[in-house]
């Protein structure tokens, strides 16, 4: 039925007769002319999308400065900012930045990147450049404590004394470097293996050690919270005998003598 119908021949319609007599074929002459006649009925609809569609290809791409975070790449860059000519021509516009690898990129590098995404990839683009927020500083000692385990200390007895005064600090245990120094020299000269084998407190088995010369029990009452607990070790040593001065006297300060 369907082949019948399509192969019949028209006969009522002049123009149609006339077009198949001048042809090889009525069929190939037919079909090109109902083309034609719908092709152009259709233009009027779709001139205003295609003239759009001209009008955003005609759209320069627009350049921003991107700069690069942890975890990028330059084909994860190029997908965002739908980069024409994806990562190639990304690593290709910013060759003399990334160097000769292109995933060799790394976090802080300046880029160029051109795209019709302006409004995403500037706030995009602000956002990865934008210098991250210092941490919130912990109240209080926690504070103090960061720093102070952020430095560095010599070893030597400058060092101990540094390093036991901001662990003291820490802690609100009173005393000055002056005061510190002056009774270590007086008690072991600044040798934190000294021990004293001949007083009193070594005659009842507890000689004095370390660099301010403190018996075991004293230390062991007075030992300070992250230091070693171990007398002869020159801040530990340091520490629990300023806790037990600053307990007894209020401060190491006011030790001027045997105590």
């Amino acid at each position: 039925m369907a082949g019948r119908g399509k192969h019949r021949r028209p006969g009522t319609n002049p123009l149609t007769r006339g077009l198949m007599a001048a042809g090889t074929g009525g069929a190939a002459l037919t079909l090109p002319l109902l083309g034609a006649t719908h092709a152009s009925a259709a233009e009027p609809q779709n001139a205003p999308a295609a003239a759009q569609s001209v009008q955003r290809a005609a759209q320069p791409a627009k350049s921003l400065a991107y700069t690069v975070v942890k975890g990028d790449s330059l084909a994860r860059i190029a997908a965002t900012y739908d980069v024409s000519g994806g990562w190639k021509q990304l690593y290709k516009d910013n060759r003399a930045a990334v160097g000769d690898n292109p995933k060799l990129i790394h976090p802080g590098l300046k880029l160029t990147v051109k795209t019709t995404k302006t409004d995403a990839a500037k706030k995009t683009a602000t956002k990865s450049s934008a210098p991250a927020k210092p941490a919130a500083k912990p109240a209080g000692g926690v504070a103090k404590a960061t720093q102070a385990s952020a430095k560095t200390y010599a070893n030597n007895l400058d060092g101990w004394i540094r390093e036991s005064l901001d662990i003291m600090a820490q802690k609100g245990i009173p005393g000055s470097y002056d005061g510190i120094h002056r009774n270590i020299m007086r008690e072991s000269s600044g040798n934190p293996q000294a021990i004293n084998n001949w007083d009193s407190n070594a005659a009842a088995g507890t000689p004095s050690k370390g660099l301010l010369q403190v018996i075991d029990p004293t230390f062991a009452a007075y030992h300070v919270a992250g230091t070693p607990f171990d007398p002869y070790d020159p801040v530990a040593n340091i520490t629990a005998a300023c806790n037990y001065a600053a307990d007894r006297y209020g401060s190491i300060d006011n030790v001027n003598g045997p105590y």
